[in-house]
């Protein structure tokens, strides 16, 4: 046991430990489900529901929604073209695509981002291309709401918590949308998460056009039953072969963008009040976590997926420094931004944004009784005869986590073993993905290659991951998988080749090396990146 366990200012249901938490293993949690035979085939096969993992956000846009991982999992299900997404139409998507940035950088100014006498040339090439970004979305066609005549099926939306995906709709996000402003420094867009959201909801709406939450929107999907071989209409069946739940994230990750730790309180549910919290505290979750189930119990849906939240503090946006708190720990002294110089932090750790290891631990620890919260919510629901599956990405990360385990081996809990990236992956790409921070050079990958440019989210082959682990699912449960002309798959696999060549920032890497990481230390403080998208993600108003 550490010294120090418990940080001071924890709230007393947050049940801090030291031992990690084990996986699940058993997507049923053993629980066994007598299922009443289907019939037809449900209108829709797959649709989602989350936050910016599953939106398909990636280094620091959502963007390409067509490699969200749910599209990958439509893809090999061959309901790719009727899979409807959310489009986002610029090259640096919402709210700024840092790959689309540095590429045209490089283009500029070549390898060397950060070299002697460039700092303000570069700076002030990516202001001209922040001013025609901010643009287009502000003014441009970009500022316009694009209408689709049917729901999304991918109905994530980044940013969003699960109050927000129970509550909020097309008509409060446009109420939302405040007029632009000229800055005397561009930024991120204004409106960038409403308009986001916007471009997933404006066509969730029912019959008389009142407008619905995401819940709600999927709800109406699964109303629509299914169909008969002759085609006839089976309305008395559930509308939807698979939906797939992954939320909870933004109920902690705020804690890692801005390296503070404030607990929820009684007002956790109220717009405007819960942005001024980081973290719920675990009986806050599993209240609001309650509400979201009792939603999706009412979706009518043959299988539901329940995605685990991964522990926040592994992404490498919060870099651990200092060494580990003791030989045995999982957990580092500070953990801060990965371009501050750890000796400088370590000198004077009060100059620097930070966490502790007990802060870190503590979050950990409230994310594990989150996921607690989230077994029980799937075991009861299979006791009462529903098909609902866990699948532990928390898990997952936790065996992929360099700097926690795998550079550590006397870290590691007596459960863990590394996770098996499958092996096409990895010969598609060259090389093996790791969790730590992106780097590259004119030789190509040098480090990373799990998570993207944002540090928080990840690459599409990251996600590709997300979609494995679903189709592993998927096929134990009876779901039919089929080639694009009709022919049902015998052994469906996620088509890492595709992946990989899509995952330009994998197979077409930056040159510009170590610089890549000073310079968006550099941006970040000029342009208040992660400032200005942890402000966007939680400004919300009362409904």
């Amino acid at each position: 046991m550490e010294a120090g366990l418990r940080e001071p200012g924890t709230p007393d249901d947050v049940v801090v430990t030291n031992d990690a938490r084990r996986p699940v293993e058993d997507s049923t949690l053993g629980v066994e489900v007598q299922l009443k035979p289907a019939a037809g085939k449900p209108r829709h096969r797959l649709v989602a529901l989350g936050d910016s993992l599953t939106h398909g956000f990636k280094n620091f846009a959502v963007h390409d929604t067509h490699l969200s991982y749910p599209a990958m999992i439509a893809r090999e299900l061959g309901w790719e073209r009727e899979f409807r997404i959310p489009l986002y139409d610029s090259p640096g998507g919402l709210p700024l695509d840092l790959e689309w940035l540095l590429r045209a950088l490089e283009t500029r100014f070549g390898d060397n981002l950060s070299g002697l006498g460039e700092t303000v040339a570069t700076i002030g090439e990516a202001r001209r291309l922040l001013e025609i970004h901010e643009d287009f979305w502000e003014r441009g066609i970009g500022s316009r709401v694009m209408r689709q005549p049917n729901i999304n099926h991918n109905l994530a939306i980044y940013g969003w918590d699960l109050r927000d995906t129970l509550s909020r709709n097309a008509d409060i996000c446009h109420g939302e949308l405040v007029p632009a402003v000229d800055r005397p420094w561009p930024g991120l867009p204004q409106n960038a998460g409403t308009i986001a959201a916007l471009r997933v909801l404006e066509s969730a709406r029912d019959a008389g056009r009142k407008a619905l939450t995401p819940l709600q929107a999927a709800a109406q999907l699964g109303a629509e039953g299914s169909l008969a071989d002759s085609g006839q209409p089976l309305p008395d069946e559930d509308g939807i072969e698979t939906l797939t739940v992954f939320l909870g994230s933004n109920n902690a990750l705020p804690t890692v963008l801005t390296l503070d730790v404030r607990w929820s309180r009684l007002d956790y549910a109220i717009f405007g009040a819960k942005d001024a919290y980081t973290v719920w505290r675990p009986t806050h979750f599993a209240a609001e976590l309650r509400a979201v189930a009792d939603a999706v119990r009412r979706i009518r849906a043959r299988h539901v997926l329940w995605l685990t939240i991964p522990h926040v503090t592994i992404a490498p946006i919060a870099r651990g420094f200092g060494g580990k708190v003791s030989e045995e720990s999982r957990y580092f002294q500070y953990y801060g931004r990965p371009w501050v110089k750890e000796d400088a932090i370590v000198a004077k750790p009060e100059r620097y944004p930070h966490l502790t290891a007990g802060q870190v631990r503590a979050v950990d620890s409230a994310i594990d009784q989150y996921n607690e919260a989230i077994c029980d919510q799937v075991r009861a629901a299979r006791t009462s005869g529903l098909d609902w599956h866990v699948i532990d990405l928390c898990g997952v990360l936790d065996r992929l986590a360099l700097r926690r385990y795998i550079e550590h081996p006397e870290a590691r809990p007596a459960w863990w073993t590394p996770y098996e990236i499958p092996q096409a992956l990895v010969d598609a790409l060259g090389f093996t993905p790791t969790t730590e921070f992106i780097r590259s050079d004119p030789s190509g990958i040098t480090a990373g290659g799990v998570v993207g440019l944002d540090g928080v989210h990840p690459t599409t082959s990251g996600y590709s991951l997300i979609a494995h682990e679903c189709i592993k699912v998927m096929k134990k449960i009876g779901v039919r998988f089929y080639t694009p002309g009709g022919e049902e798959r015998q052994d469906p696999q996620v088509d890492f080749a595709a992946v990989a060549e899509a995952d330009t920032l994998l197979s077409e890497p930056l040159t510009s090396g170590s610089s890549t990481l000073a310079l968006l230390g550099k941006l970040d403080e000029r342009f208040a990146l992660i400032a200005g998208f942890e402000r966007a993600m939680r400004r919300r108003k009362q409904p």
